[in-house]
């Protein structure tokens, strides 16, 4: 289902703009993938699936300015880790007052579950303070996505050289469940949210795709790779030796928690996101054949 026009897609080569950029150019949409280096090998792969690509650096306002004339609709999503908590803030309402001034019809911000919660988590309460700024802006039409933890953060530096060591070290409880979300959903519901922009508009959704102890994850990673994991607490001063952020978002998992309706959502959507049981049968299974 196409929309009026092409959409901008920030971060396309990243993690969460690289999977909206797939299934919106898969469901036959026109996209425009921006990116600082063109040259990268995820560039040249989605140029071969169909895409603009165009150089662009959300540090750069002469850049956003090029990238987002002629754009029907904006797929917007900063890096905390990238950027910084402040930088990031800077980067999200650049982004947005530039589209809107260029004259952009639909506006998808990526925020982060519970954005809305008063948290207290810095790289959770700049989100909130950027949906504020495209709310205000007031665009045509305008929809926030809030993904909760990414189930790819298990395979990122952060945790993989632990997990291949057969430990699952996180800073959290045992008895605390964490919501989680494959990356490939959250194509799948930007997606639907740009399919759907005048049902959703002004609408922030949280999205999640299942919810686990880290004793149950460990489990199912000790199915999916055949070799047994552990849980092992990270005592969260150890967490906090490496980020301060970090660990008061650990602290929060075990304190309150994320809150997306899991089933409503699916239900209203009509998308099924992934189990962590089927991500990591899926994705263990790819890397071990990369391995060979």
């Amino acid at each position: 289902m196409a929309t009026n026009g092409k959409i901008l897609v920030t971060g396309a080569t990243g993690q969460q703009g690289g999977a909206v950029a797939r299934e919106l150019l898969a469901r036959g949409h026109k996209i425009r993938a921006m990116t600082r280096n063109p040259e990268k090998e995820r560039a040249r792969a989605l140029t071969k699936l169909g895409a603009e690509i165009i150089r662009g650096d959300l540090d750069d306002p002469a850049s956003l300015k090029k990238v987002t004339q002629g754009v029907w609709g904006v797929f917007a999503v900063q890096n905390t880790w990238e950027a910084g908590v402040e930088k990031e803030e800077q980067q999200g309402k650049r982004l947005a007052e530039i589209a809107k001034k260029a004259g952009v019809q639909h506006y998808l911000y990526s925020s982060v579950g519970s954005a809305h919660r008063n948290t207290g988590i810095p790289h959770f309460d700049n989100k909130w303070r950027v949906e504020e700024t495209v709310r205000a802006l007031d665009f045509p039409s305008h929809t926030i996505i809030r993904p909760v933890f990414f189930m790819e953060n298990f395979i990122s530096p952060w945790f993989k050289p632990s997990i291949d060591e057969g430990k699952l070290a996180v800073g959290i409880r045992p008895d605390t469940v964490l919501q989680m979300i494959a990356v490939e959903d959250i194509g799948k519901f930007v997606t639907w949210a740009f399919n759907k922009h005048e049902e959703l508009n002004g609408r922030a959704i949280d999205i999640a795709g299942d919810a686990r102890t880290m004793p149950e994850t460990a489990e199912i990673f000790s199915s999916a790779l055949g070799r047994k994991i552990e849980f092992v607490r990270t005592p969260i001063e150890q967490v906090r030796q490496f980020s301060e952020d970090f660990a008061i978002m650990l602290e929060w998992f075990d304190a309150v928690g994320y809150n997306a309706d899991i089933e409503a959502i699916t239900e209203e959507s009509g998308i099924r996101p992934l189990t962590l049981t089927e991500w990591a049968i899926k994705v263990y299974k790819t890397l071990e054949t990369a391995k060979s």
